[in-house]
């Protein structure tokens, strides 16, 4: 394609102001080859040095080298040194757990990345006198760009010539085009709806709006999850536990056992301290909601997103493209002297005309008009004369515009009827007829108002019934846009939004953090929003204690989507709203947000009601640990026997409750509440254990005999604290229950799976029966505590699950 191809109907004669480095010719041909050759290699190109996504290294990392992996690589390490692979199995674990996350991630980034490679735009340019299309990073400062209706302006540029009606809500969330002449600046990220231009490229790369706007949205941050920081607090404290308490059980055991079987016993002490499980099984939970979520079109970029959804209590939601689909609709029209027909086939005729905008598109799709008139002259329209007209043989001149720049007799009174839907955020047209011909550029004469038009942005299917969901569950809705308040208000009360019937120009908010609080929480809907101003909103939202979510899918939208709790973007929004997002719904379906809260609480809940069992099994291991290095005792267990007693009693059996549907809403306390539990628990069963064990080394067993019947009682307890967290018991759960318990005894008694665990040596009848003794008193105490009203005030009445 040349220059000279027919779409270019102007071209600029002179080089724009502020470029005295660009030839004469320049506006004519655009940059030469070695022109272009120059700039980039001063760097002046529109490449980004910084990637978009998480690199695979980074991701690997991440999941890899945390505190919980590091303990656990420290502790096998000191058990395969032993000699014995079979103490060292949890190792599995610590594996296990980094390929589920970084598997995750890895599928997130793949889904970004294709979407990333689908929505790039090509950029058209002129260069050596042709007009060529090239990848946006292609594109170098003072470049003669070309972009023509539909077209995306990959930097920021000034026109030269020619005009267009640009559509910037991604990057400024205005939903109205905004017309474009010589010498207007035209963002990045923005798109031609009508009309083309040609403009010099001013700002690439780095130096752009849309790249300025995101720089520091770039910076990687996780979602905020109360479960995995209780985790990571509840692994610190451990951490600091296991290094006043390793070395003392190292020492004792080394006293009384040979250096091998000391390592092993001195591991299984402190691996038991641990919550490997805990995590490994979080993590498993979040991604069986990721993949369920999938399934939906909802991209989970983050696992811990869908836990911080189910917290939320307060959601921002930017108007266009979240709570509005993209363009405008055809809503009514209001007839005065002329038939309806008449007046469809008349708009009709205008709207059909060659070059039309997006408002042309609506009212041809929204009308049911005949066969086109056909027009013998027209006047085509204009973002300054904001009206278009055409001559119809035997019809008269029809003309189709603003009220306020089409003069226009008004008998029927149909110009108070367009200002009062105006009042209500629409877009409203007047259509007048007369005799007059068409001169020029000129509005005629003798004009006659024969009907106003109704065009309205299209409200999402079913996004009342989402935000009404909201409501229901106690999240507090509100509408930021940087569209004009009358407009976001109209859209908020459409919806059904509570408290839309005043809107906020945010041009007049404070400054002041403390004034700026007052004002988002007394109000609901916010307009003329600036991006700086989305991410001051959200942050006022902070201070004030709540934990917020953010919708957008603009450029504009990434401030406030990098500062919320949660960021969730549209799949068609920019790649840099879904760089930041943890979540991204796919198909644009804003409705599908419950379905993701039921996943939360999903997770929250179940995860929650499961944590008892694995922080007993801490606690039990903690105080057994100190009883054993103050006595000088073996430890009663060996690592093997902690990995089945976890696999079978808590790991297994969780992760079925962690898949069970639950609908409790969240409170926060997660940790307070299940360490109350399982240290009444956990020390409850300590003591049946050491019990237990004094008198199997009364009764002279030998060690492993003596570890036999500890293990014992420890299955008797554990699948009772199964059983309660399991509440309310449904058919499932005692059947899962029973099996958990008839696994247990498959491996006590099959040869082989024994011998690999260490159970082969059985402890005495009389030892068995005082086990299953202590085991039942200390069944029988965690129950009466547990009912207890102190013990419930201490864990926190009202909870998703007793213990």
């Amino acid at each position: 394609m040349t220059r000279d191809d027919p779409a270019v109907t102007q071209e600029a004669s002179v080089a724009p102001p502020g470029a005295p480095d660009l030839s004469p010719g320049w506006a004519a041909n655009g940059l030469s080859g070695d022109e272009v050759a120059d700039r980039v290699r001063q760097g002046r190109s529109n490449r980004l040095e910084t990637p978009n996504t998480q690199s695979w290294l980074q991701i690997l990392r991440r999941n890899a080298v945390t505190r919980l992996n590091f303990l656990l690589l420290v502790l096998g390490c000191a058990t395969l040194a032993t000699g014995s692979g079979p103490d060292a199995t949890f190792l599995a674990v610590a594996v296990i757990n980094s390929v589920v996350g970084a598997a995750q991630e890895a599928r997130a980034k793949r889904t970004l990345d294709r979407l990333a490679v689908i929505n790039a735009p090509r950029a058209r340019v002129v260069r050596d006198g042709t007009i060529q299309e090239i990848p946006p990073e292609d594109v170098v400062v003072d470049d003669l760009l070309e972009l023509r209706p539909g077209d995306q302006s990959v930097a920021d540029a000034v026109v030269v010539a020619m005009a267009a009606e640009m559509d910037e809500s991604l990057a400024t969330g205005e939903s109205e085009p905004v017309a474009k002449e010589a010498g207007d600046r035209i963002l990045s990220g923005s798109w031609v709806v009508a009309g083309s231009v040609r403009a010099r490229a001013s700002g690439v790369g780095a130096a752009s709006f849309a790249n300025r706007l995101a720089e520091e949205a770039r910076r990687f941050s996780l979602a905020s999850s109360e479960l995995v920081r209780g985790i990571n607090d509840l692994l610190r404290w451990l951490s600091w536990v296991m290094i006043v308490v390793g070395p003392v059980l190292v020492v004792r055991e080394l006293q009384t056992e040979p250096w091998r079987v000391a390592i092993r016993l001195a591991v299984a002490g402190l691996v038991g301290m641990v919550p490997e499980g805990l995590v490994l099984l979080t993590t498993l939970a979040f991604l069986a909601a990721a993949v369920r979520l999938s399934r939906r079109q909802v991209l989970i970029q983050e696992m811990p997103a869908v836990e911080t959804l189910a917290r939320v209590d307060s959601l921002c939601v930017d108007k266009t493209g979240t709570l509005t689909e993209a363009g405008i609709a055809f809503s009514r029209m209001q007839v005065g002297s002329a038939s309806e027909a008449e007046v469809s086939d008349a708009v009709a005729g205008l709207a059909r005309a060659p070059g039309a905008n997006a408002t042309m598109a609506a009212l041809a799709a929204g009308l049911a008009a005949g066969e086109p008139w056909p027009a013998t002259r027209r006047v085509p329209f204009s973002s300054a004369r904001k009206w278009s007209a055409a001559e119809f043989p035997g019809r008269g001149t029809w003309v189709l515009g603003a009220p306020e720049m089409v003069a226009a007799d008004d008998p029927a009174g149909l110009l108070p009827v367009a200002a009062q839907w105006a009042a209500q955020g629409s877009r409203v047209l007047i259509v007048a007829t007369g005799d007059h011909p068409l001169e020029g550029t000129d509005l005629p004469e003798g004009l006659t108002a024969v009907a106003v038009v109704e065009l309205r942005e299209k409200v999402r299917d079913q996004v009342a019934g989402t935000l009404a969901f909201f409501v229901r569950q106690g999240v507090t809705v509100r509408v930021v846009s940087g569209d004009h308040p009358v407009t976001v208000r109209a859209v908020a009360e459409r919806v059904g939004l509570d408290g839309a019937d005043r809107a906020v120009d945010a041009r007049g908010l404070p400054d002041d953090g403390t004034d700026l609080g007052r004002v988002v929480e007394a109000n609901r809907v916010f307009g003329r929003v600036t991006p700086e101003q989305k991410r001051s909103l959200v942050a006022a939202l902070h201070r004030d204690g709540h934990t917020v979510a953010m919708t957008g899918d603009g450029v504009n939208d990434a401030l406030a989507l990098k500062e919320a709790d949660l960021g969730i973007a549209m799949g068609s929004g920019s790649a840099v709203a879904r760089n930041v997002a943890q979540v991204v719904i796919l198909d644009d379906d804003f409705d599908v947000l419950p379905s993701v809260v039921a996943e939360g609480r999903r997770v929250l809940a179940n995860i929650e009601m499961i944590a008892v069992l694995f922080l007993v099994k801490n606690v039990y291991s903690l105080v057994i640990s100190v009883v054993v290095s103050v006595t000088g005792w073996p430890y009663p267990f060996l690592p093997r026997h902690l990995t089945l007693i976890s696999a079978v009693g808590i790991g297994i059996p969780g992760f079925f409750l962690a898949l069970a549907p639950n609908e409790r809403i969240f409170r926060p306390g997660f940790l307070r509440r299940a360490l109350t539990r399982s240290v009444m628990a956990g020390s409850l069963t300590a003591l049946s254990v050491i019990l237990t064990y004094a008198a199997a080394r009364a009764e002279g067993l030998s060690g492993d005999a003596s570890r036999t019947a500890a293990i014992i009682v420890t299955i008797v307890v554990t699948l009772w604290v199964l059983a309660m967290v399991a509440r309310p018991l449904t058919y499932r759960r005692v059947a899962l229950v029973a099996s958990m318990g008839l696994l247990f005894l498959g491996a006590y008694f099959a040869p082989g799976v024994s011998s690999f665990f260490s159970l082969q040596h059985r402890p005495s009848a009389a030892v068995t029966v005082e086990a299953l003794a202590f085991g039942a008193a200390a069944v029988v105490l965690i129950e009466a505590v547990s009912r207890t009203a102190v013990f419930r005030r201490m864990a926190g009445a009202g909870g998703h699950q007793r213990a």
